[in-house]
């Protein structure tokens, strides 16, 4: 009995990053960036974060110069809402010359990066849903996705265009992120509750885990950033929750099932 209360008093508490709506005077750092809003020049792509109620915003840097390398840089200010506003502004004056800065589109979190036979592209999520929650914590699943070429088309040379190249981007398209896809920004929906429960306090997802399906594609980034606060960690299987009412109590009933990486295939 002892041991189910306490296992009751730790399901109430957060996982590692503190949701807003639950410690809103808590340390910015432990914030978990929930929306993005892409911006371009000619030189780079910005990618703004912020958390869920754009009280802070963080500064990813991709450099648009290299055709076939990826360079990321994460400004380790943490800027208020006003501080970013000025910061595009200056950003927007500094490149009018060759195009100034261009609101591309607002995103949900990186799925990853991959490259074929040149450049690098940049996976979105572009359109979320929250299908349900746990803990307090939402759990969302893709509803739009879109793929970005991290070079400027002034570098590249014509192997990004090639039809060899075209037949990658393709056959990547034909995965759909929308169907059978979930993550949540705050909780470690790739474990068990049991494993959650125990692990109180990690510092990162753990995209180590063997049902985290796109833990190749977001390696480039996170090794780069030291951190996992830009990508989503993506699981394939089936998440389902309902809501129920008997003799007046009222529960939700959750039903998660996994497909792990190293063993694709139908079950």
């Amino acid at each position: 009995m002892a041991k189910l209360e306490n296992l009751k008093t730790n399901l109430s508490l957060p996982y590692a990053k503190i949701h807003p709506s639950i410690d809103p005077e808590a340390d910015p750092n432990s914030y978990s960036l929930e929306k993005f809003r892409l911006y371009e020049t000619r030189a780079r792509y910005y990618l703004i974060g912020s958390d869920r109620n754009k009280k802070f915003f963080r500064v990813l840097k991709i450099d648009r110069s290299e055709p076939s390398d990826l360079n990321i840089s994460e400004d380790p200010v943490l800027y208020s809402p006003q501080e970013i506003k000025n910061l595009l502004q200056r950003i927007a004056e500094g490149n009018r010359a060759t195009g100034g800065l261009n609101f591309v589109a607002k995103v949900f979190g990186i799925v990853g990066c991959i490259k074929f036979l040149e450049s690098y592209y940049l996976i979105l999520v572009t359109k979320r849903q929250q299908i349900g929650s746990i803990c307090g914590h939402a759990i969302y699943s893709i509803d739009e996705s879109q793929l970005i070429t991290v070079p400027h088309v002034s570098v590249q040379s014509d192997i990004a265009h090639s039809k060899t190249e075209l037949r990658y981007k393709k056959l990547l398209s034909s995965v759909d992120l929308t169907k059978d896809f979930f993550y949540s920004y705050t909780y470690p929906i790739m474990q068990s509750l049991q494993k959650n429960v125990l692990a109180m306090g990690e510092e990162k997802m753990p995209y180590d885990n063997i049902f985290v399906w796109n833990a190749y594609l977001t390696q480039a980034i996170r090794s780069r950033c030291s951190n996992t606060i830009w990508t989503i960690a993506l699981v394939h299987g089936h998440f389902k929750q309902i809501r129920l009412s008997i003799f007046g109590r009222d529960f939700s009933v959750t039903l998660v099932s996994r497909r792990s990486r190293h063993f694709a295939g139908t079950r």
